[in-house]
């Protein structure tokens, strides 16, 4: 089902409105002020002016500090309702004259629904002063905005928004100044989007009345607006309220009229000023997708990065943990004080019968020694699974820190990613407590049978446990040489133990079931140091919650929808003004393209 104009650019707004760019990347200061904008030009104007189509026009008259905008406004209503001065901001708070009979669609917040509305003058700058006045047509409101170079921000940016929301500009500068660049950047951005625009240039004297019109004339046409009107308005005196001659004004006000009744015109100036806007924000939404792309693409970076190099950390204690390292060193010493490992290895020489015997006298009344043993294997897992926690954090941080997304995560952070959690060392120790915990079970269920409980019971739960847990450290050892005698021979004593009691057939499968346990308590200790790293660092981070396709989705679908749309609305405008009987309704209609 074909969405509507409207629903799709609700959609782009929620879209836009969850755009972030926290990432200092290239263009994304840039793209992030451009968004903001975008979202407030929805707001303000292109989803009210298309949901009120029929709404009256709205002029807003913006330009420079001193240009006489106040002056302008007041008198072409023909009384004061808007301050002038010689202070400056002098426009505070934005002043909107409609008239009378168009009150309903300017006392609600239809549009620049940030901003109060308020029946008395008001120095309060997010507040909009109405006023009602015969004086304006029906057909047309007029609105007063601050200087677009105030010495205020915040009146500056206020005044951007409010051209923002116009369906034309009335864009005052004076013979003094018109040169200037800041007005020309504001004209720029008109013309990049098609919006109407109307220019008056004020104080002209009467000496320059030909020149400087002509001059400023050349200026819009090499600027693209060449179309647009242009009004001078001479120096002259005030009267006492600080009003211009009507005679100063009569050509702007003509012009403003004359929109404001032919239905024809209105409907193109709005139309116009609507589709510009619509396509000047379908046009930068391909940027806005890069940069998107750009900030998800470096947070998957650095989160893969930290997922690597964790990886790695496991797999590096797993193998170790399973290829003999672990039956070095300490514990080869307890476990040859508990079962005398070299007379042992001498007996497997004379039966399994005898070794049975001896290896149970071994076995039998030694409890301190076979605790040592478990504490040395504890130890030695301790150790290994610590130490690489600990280079994992640190080479996280060496990663990131060789990235400037990376930097400035740290930076903006402020977290500590190069360090473990405090609590890490308590961590792993119950997780080595829990593991053998596990083997015990295995050990205990496996001689749960009647051919092997007897066995069991006869050389004890924890000889065969420890047994096998040094069974599992050398699962994947490839012992030659010397080692068969050193760590080899204690895993071969301790293989030999659980063949007396289980058969060697079960062996590999205890030894893997073992193995596997351990795996998942050694990813469960560095699992938890990789969320810890990512929680208090990129997991805070401002990342980005709209998906780059989404925002191309809608460009390609607004396109299609505004195409449809402004000729349904270039429809309904020629029917309205042929049930008027205006005479330009077939002529535009005529003009209109098959």
């Amino acid at each position: 089902m074909e969405q509507s104009l409207s629903m799709l650019l609700a959609q782009l707004r929620q879209a836009l409105s969850h755009v972030r760019l926290g990432f200092p990347l290239p263009g994304a200061p840039e793209t992030k002020a451009w968004t903001t904008q975008a979202v407030s030009q929805l707001d303000d104007y292109i989803m009210p002016r298309l949901a009120s189509i029929e709404a009256p026009l709205l002029a807003v008259v913006g330009g420079s500090t001193g240009a006489g905008k106040s002056t302008l406004v007041n008198s072409l209503i023909g009384r004061v309702v808007t301050p002038t001065g010689v202070i400056r901001p002098t426009t505070k708070a934005p002043v909107l004259v409609h008239h009378p009979a168009a009150a309903q669609w300017f006392n609600t917040d239809r549009i620049l629904p940030g901003l109060a509305r308020s029946a008395e003058a008001t120095s309060n700058p997010r507040s909009l002063t109405i006023v009602a006045s015969a004086a304006v047509p029906e057909g047309l409101a007029i609105l007063d905005a601050p200087d677009i170079d105030s010495v205020d921000a915040g009146n500056r940016q206020l005044a951007a928004q409010l051209l923002g929301a116009a369906d034309l500009w009335l864009f005052v500068t004076s013979a003094a100044r018109y040169a200037d660049a800041v007005p020309w950047d504001y004209l720029a951005a008109a013309a990049s989007r098609d919006a109407a625009v109307a220019v008056v240039v004020d104080r002209v004297p009467p000496a320059a009345l030909t020149a400087v019109p002509e001059h400023l004339a050349q200026m819009m046409t090499e600027r693209g607006l060449g179309d647009s009107p242009l009004f001078a308005v001479p120096e002259t005196v005030t009267d006492s309220q600080g009003l211009l001659p009507p005679a100063a004004v009569r050509p702007i006000l003509s012009w403003l009229e004359y929109l404001a009744s032919n239905q024809i015109t209105r409907a193109k100036v709005v139309m116009g000023t609507l589709e510009g806007a619509m396509a000047a924000l379908e046009s930068g939404l391909g940027n806005v997708a890069d940069r998107v792309l750009a900030q998800n693409e470096a947070l998957t970076r650095l989160q893969a990065d930290a997922e690597a190099i964790f990886t790695e950390a496991k797999r590096s204690v797993k193998s170790k943990s399973s290829d003999g390292t672990l039956l070095r060193g300490e514990v080869m010493s307890r476990w040859q004080d508990f079962v005398g490992t070299g007379n042992i290895m001498r007996s497997l020489e004379s039966g399994i019968g005898r070794l049975r015997d001896r290896i149970g006298r071994f076995f039998t009344g030694a409890p301190d020694k076979a605790m040592d043993v478990q504490v040395a294997v504890k130890s030695g897992l301790e150790t290994l699974i610590v130490d690489a926690g600990q280079d994992a954090v640190a080479r996280v941080e060496a990663s990131w820190q060789a990235d400037p997304a990376g930097r400035y995560v740290i930076e903006w952070s402020k977290a500590d990613v190069g360090a473990t959690s405090p609590d890490f060392a308590d961590q792993v120790d119950e997780a080595i407590r829990r593991w053998q915990d596990d083997v015990m079970a295995i050990v205990t269920a496996e001689g749960a049978g009647k051919r092997t409980k007897a066995r069991l019971a006869a050389l004890g739960v924890n000889a065969a446990g420890i047994s096998l847990m040094l069974v599992a450290f050398a699962h994947t050892a490839g012992f030659t040489g010397a080692e068969i005698g050193i760590a080899g021979g204690t895993a071969v004593v301790a293989q030999k133990v659980l063949e007396l009691i289980f058969g060697d057939e079960a062996i590999r499968r205890l030894a893997a079931s073992a193995e596997e346990k351990l795996d998942a308590r050694i990813d469960q200790v560095l699992n938890a140091q990789l969320v810890g790293v990512l929680s208090r660092s990129i997991d805070r981070f401002p990342v980005e919650t709209v998906d780059p396709a989404t925002l191309l989705g809608l460009s390609t679908d607004i396109h299609v929808a505004r195409l449809a749309e402004g000729r349904r609305l270039e429809d309904l405008a020629i029917q309205q003004a042929e049930s008027t009987g205006n005479p330009e309704a077939q002529e535009a209609a005529d003009a209109r393209p098959a």
